[in-house]
């Protein structure tokens, strides 16, 4: 009895109450306990905890906000729904719609005012023009060519550069569109920068690289070019390794050369025909529309031999079409290339002997029958070896053997003779046959 006792001091003091009655009634006799039970102090339960889909919500443990089950209600806090950063309220779905429309009522308002401005600066050039007396000078081309200093970088190119007649020919053709376009513009007649883009075709060492940069001068001196500076790019400094990496190095190429001429050497090289995944055509996306697009701020030229050039264009053929300039440099003669190693010389304050001149062209006679001949670039190499073989014969004579009393002049320092041009000429004909191109 004792033991139902504890189990029903348990329960609720109702249900105690209850039981006592259904036991006792009829016997008179009282419950032989308490009318008013002990009832247990309340155990700490913790909040229950409700989770659905992921959110898990605790009770409340304050009063407030609660639901008919005595705890707060769910909110939702996430899940794992991969979309669910793509909900959003529909008041900022209005706002974002309000502001691209403002958005884009501002671009359309900005490209009315300009086409406004566009059209009343060509009725200010339309009166201007029917105003302007016959009798309005518009300055001489030789004032054009002298003040702009057209002309100087024109007779500089012709110092600098021995023969190539055809390509300082065309060099003066665009130098003249540019200075009659400049006189046009100042009586107020309507004009357009002309297509300035180059292709340069021809071997190594014809000047391809010299011309450039006296085109870069020759812009800027007619306001053509802000700077008037060339970059010099090929395959490496264009394409990437990988992917996202090729467009980064031509956007960063084309915007060193921005106000200038951007020269691509071997410029065939950027396009890969045997692998449709090779990167360089993205680079040659860029380069097109940079081509199209800023053409009144860049001058792209490209480079390369003529016959890789022409299959090159043939693969793109939008290079082709935005190129307006084609110049094909011709290879050098040998009377021509002895005329540069007296330039080279002179530049460099060295002195070659008279009879040293017919030993040289013999040499470059030589040199022209083996692969790999460079033109310029192995008249350079050559004057170097030239200058080396002077100053071992220098030395040995004045250090060495203490001619003279070891005492040089000036003339020895600066002179070349036809013994130190012959020993270029001996290596040629003694070397095997393997290795005359090292000669």
């Amino acid at each position: 009895f004792i033991t139902s006792v504890t189990a029903f001091s348990n329960l609720p003091t109702s249900v105690v109450h209850h039981v006592s009655s259904e036991l006792f009634l009829g016997n008179g006799n009282p419950p032989p306990f308490p009318t008013n039970p002990i009832v247990p102090p309340p155990v700490a339960v913790p909040p229950p905890v409700a989770e659905v889909s992921g959110a898990v919500v605790a009770a409340a443990s304050t009063p407030g906000n609660l639901n008919p089950f005595g705890t707060k209600s769910l909110e939702y806090t996430g899940g794992d729904d991969p979309n669910s950063s793509n909900y959003k309220k529909l008041s900022q779905a209005l706002n974002e719609a309000d502001n691209e429309r403002r958005k884009e009522k501002e671009a359309a308002d900005q490209r009315e005012r300009a086409a406004e401005i566009r059209r009343e600066e060509r009725l200010r050039k339309i009166q201007y023009m029917e105003d302007m007396p016959d009798s309005q000078p518009a300055g001489t081309v030789d004032e054009f060519m002298f003040k702009e200093g057209v002309q100087m970088q024109l007779d500089k190119l012709d110092r600098d550069l021995v023969g190539l007649i055809p390509v300082k020919q065309r060099v003066k053709e665009i130098a003249a569109l540019l200075v009659l376009d400049k006189m046009r513009r100042k009586l107020g007649f309507e004009t357009s920068v002309p297509s300035l883009h180059m292709s340069f075709t021809g071997a190594p060492g014809t000047g391809k690289t010299t011309v450039a940069v006296r085109m870069g001068q020759i812009l800027a001196k007619m306001g053509y070019s802000r700077r008037g500076h060339v970059v010099l790019a090929t395959r490496d400094d264009l394409v990437g390794q990988y992917v996202g990496h090729t467009a980064p190095k031509t956007k960063e190429m084309i915007k060193k050369a921005m106000g200038g001429v951007l020269l691509v050497d071997e410029a065939y090289y950027l396009y890969n025909a045997a692998n449709d995944r090779d990167y360089g055509q993205e680079s040659i996306e860029i380069l097109l529309n940079v081509m199209e697009n800023n053409q009144d701020d860049l001058v792209v030229a490209v480079a390369g031999y003529k016959d890789r050039m022409d299959k090159f264009f043939s693969y793109i053929p939008g290079m082709m079409s935005r190129i307006g300039n084609h110049i094909d440099f011709p290879n050098y003669q040998a009377d021509e290339l002895v005329k540069i190693a007296g330039v080279m010389s002179h530049d460099l304050q060295y002195d070659i002997a008279s009879d040293a001149y017919p030993v040289f062209k013999n040499y470059i006679e030589k040199r022209m029958r083996l692969p790999f001949f460079s033109n310029a670039r192995t008249v350079r190499n050559a004057m170097d070896r030239a200058r080396m073989n002077s100053a071992i014969r220098t030395f040995q004579k004045f250090a060495v053997n203490q001619e003279n009393g070891g005492f040089c002049t000036i003339e020895d320092l600066k002179l070349i003779t036809a013994l130190d041009f012959q020993i270029l000429v001996d290596d040629i004909d003694n070397a095997d046959v393997s290795t005359r191109i090292f000669a």
